[in-house]
């Protein structure tokens, strides 16, 4: 039994069984466990786990049937079955009633357009799992757009198909029954059964039981199927062959998705690559330039070593560092994302927090890029002091009190390394502090060190952009798995 909500699915349930099985009312959604209603002698079909394997059963007891008392059963909300299993367990109640007739089963599903999004794919899962498809609508929402999905998705997998019109004034039932034939025979679904069922005291708030003349006609239908052999078979394999049948369309429409999926996300990362490969070359090209060595980190330059030791140096050069390596991953990131912007996948909820357009989320105070770079360069200027001490010690001097001081060494390096022509006196100074060779030997090391820095800073914070998408785990294998899945089946059958 499937439907929007307040068809009165639950109702017409409870009345086909002739006692209250499932929980009905004016709160929404009623239905949040689903409900299967079998006769006694079936209840083993629905024991194992081979139908609807993905549920947790939760048993109610045995009832008897129509004169059997079951008032209060459910319509607290605590009934059987509610809150069986974990909070995010889902979970199906069985019932077993003696007025069923044996070989039918009556599923009543939570609502197709329930605001619970859990709710509904797990309405979808139910009523594609069943053998009939019974639509409830009403006489006030049959051209709605969501029932008329259910029924075109019936239409598409030729599912055994029957419509309810439920709560239909008396005053209006053949005006909206032929508008409503109309509308099915438009659709292509004019020979699908219809049952009107009239809007009476007892569906008011869906609490009571509607009279049995009142669904008697789809209770005879059901029956019918359920226990006339040709009728059970006609149905059973209509629906199965049927859903077989559109996998024939849908697996190669559900593969080009996954392509178009693969290619978007192929573009997603494409916009970070370029974004940061061009920040990389045009970062490296500046410190090569000398630009880390302006504004204060150069007026401590030109100051040094008279009004400026060699601690101020090197704090003003890390500072001028971090700043720019900063500007680069701001501007890397100002690039992808306006490419993102552009880009409508973008727009899915790991990626954005915005559900119209795609808006990077603010980031934690811990977790700033101006965090992330500040810590880097301070490991950085603490393996060139460290290189600084090491060339220091190895030199072969015969008085210590005559070696270089290695802070000065390191201001030195630091600033032939990153001060361009403007620091070539710095290098010059180094050389004679330590020796042509140890200079040498040491600005190479300390090239490496500021190149193999600038890579990771830059690679770091590249990965941090790309982890939300790298989490989608989005690859090209599931479109030839498809189509390959879909080969089998069509060479079985």
């Amino acid at each position: 039994m499937g439907g929007s909500t307040g068809a009165g699915k639950s109702t017409l349930v409870n009345s086909l069984v002739g006692r209250q099985v499932s929980e009905a009312g004016v709160l929404r959604p009623t239905t949040r466990t689903p409900v299967l209603v079998c006769h006694p002698e079936d209840q083993h079909w629905f024991a194992g786990m081979r139908v609807l394997p993905h549920l947790t059963r939760a048993w109610a007891p045995r009832q008897g049937g129509a004169g059997d008392d079951g008032a209060g059963r459910g319509a607290g909300g605590d009934g059987p079955g509610r809150g069986a299993g974990g909070e995010n367990e889902r979970v199906l109640r069985v019932e077993t009633a003696d007025t069923l007739p044996c070989g039918l089963a009556l599923l009543d599903a939570p609502d197709i357009d329930s605001l619970v999004a859990d709710n509904r794919v797990l309405a979808a899962e139910l009523i594609c799992a069943a053998d009939v498809w019974v639509m409830v609508t009403t006489a006030s929402r049959y051209a709605d757009a969501v029932p008329w999905h259910l029924l075109r998705t019936a239409k598409e997998q030729d599912a055994t198909l029957v419509t309810v019109l439920d709560r239909v004034p008396h005053q209006v039932v053949g005006e909206v029954s032929r508008q409503y034939g109309a509308l099915l025979a438009k659709a292509g679904l004019g020979d699908v059964p219809r049952f009107t069922v009239p809007e009476l005291p007892e569906s008011a708030g869906g609490g009571g039981l509607l009279p049995a003349t009142a669904v008697e006609p789809l209770r005879s239908w059901l029956a019918h199927r359920a226990q006339e052999p040709a009728s059970r078979r006609q149905a059973i394999e209509r629906t199965a062959y049927g859903v077989l049948g559109s996998l024939n369309s849908r697996m190669p429409e559900l593969a080009g998705a996954v392509a178009a999926q693969y290619a978007a996300a192929l573009r997603l990362t494409s916009a970070v690559d370029e974004a940061y490969e061009s920040e990389h070359t045009r970062v490296r090209a500046r410190l090569q330039a000398g630009a880390a060595l302006a504004g204060d980190a150069l007026k401590r330059w030109r100051a040094y070593p008279l009004d400026c030791g060699p601690g101020e140096l090197l704090d003003a050069i890390a500072e001028s560092l971090e700043a720019l390596l900063l500007c680069a991953v701001t501007a890397a990131d100002e690039h992808i994302d306006d490419a993102w912007r552009r880009e409508p996948a973008a727009r899915a909820p790991a990626l954005a927090r915005s559900g119209g357009r795609y808006e990077r989320a603010p980031y934690e105070d811990g977790d700033s890029p101006e965090h992330r770079i500040g810590m880097a360069v301070r490991r950085w200027r603490r393996e060139l002091e460290e290189y600084a001490e090491e060339e220091v010690r190895a030199l072969d001097r015969a008085e210590k009190n005559t070696l270089p001081d290695a802070e000065v060494v390191a201001a030195l390096l630091a600033t032939a390394l990153l001060g361009g022509r403007r620091a070539r006196t710095a290098g010059e100074t180094l050389a004679e502090r330590i020796g042509a060779h140890g200079a040498l030997r040491l600005r190479d090391r300390g090239g490496r060190l500021l190149t193999d820095y600038l890579d990771k800073v830059l690679g770091t914070e590249r990965e941090r952009r790309l982890a939300p998408l790298d989490a989608l785990d989005v690859n090209p294998e599931p479109q030839a798995e498809l189509i390959a899945a879909l080969s089998v089946l069509q060479k079985e059958r």
